[in-house]
């Protein structure tokens, strides 16, 4: 499955303040901001990668997401939200097509803000969004699905890349 990038910067052009409040709302669940407390190494895995977009996003968006080691969504986070809407405002249609595929694929609009902003790039991006994944593989044992749906989606981001870039 291949995105049409293209396409769908018409569509995102008629729609933006809709994509916009979506992804406002959809913030409050970034797996970026949840943690895994059940494994001790995954965890630290967790910091070491993620910490990173986190707190770039405190400096670049002016947004103060809080981490959270539950499924509880924490409420300081909501201060947030208006501050992300203004970024998210400030993004090229064609930014803004590449933000909203790049979250959709990776559950965090954190790491798509950054990679749209070329803080990080395709592979790193992957790494990133998939790192518990490829952890639980890596200590369970590989499922060649999920292995060739993971191929797909890293093609996914090096083609949202190279339309960004384009």
């Amino acid at each position: 499955m291949t995105t049409d990038f293209k396409a769908m910067v018409k569509d995102v052009s008629q729609h933006r303040k809709e994509i916009i409040e979506r992804m406002v709302n959809f913030s409050l669940t970034d797996t970026l901001l949840f943690r895994n407390p059940d494994a001790v190494d995954l965890i630290e895995e967790e910091r070491k990668v993620w910490d990173p977009i986190v707190e770039w996003a405190k400096d670049k968006m002016k947004v103060d997401f809080k981490t959270s080691e539950s499924l509880e969504v924490p409420v300081e986070n909501n201060a947030s939200l208006p501050r992300l809407q203004v970024f998210l405002e400030s993004l090229s249609d064609k930014e803004l097509v590449v933000f909203y595929e790049v979250s959709k694929i990776t559950k965090s609009v954190l790491l798509a803000a950054a990679f749209v902003k070329g803080k990080v790039n395709a592979e790193d991006t992957f790494k990133t969004a998939f790192l518990e994944e490829i952890w639980q593989a890596d200590k369970w044992g590989h499922d060649e699905q999920a292995d060739k749906r993971r191929e797909i989606i890293q093609q996914e981001l090096k083609d949202a890349e190279n339309f960004l870039n384009s």
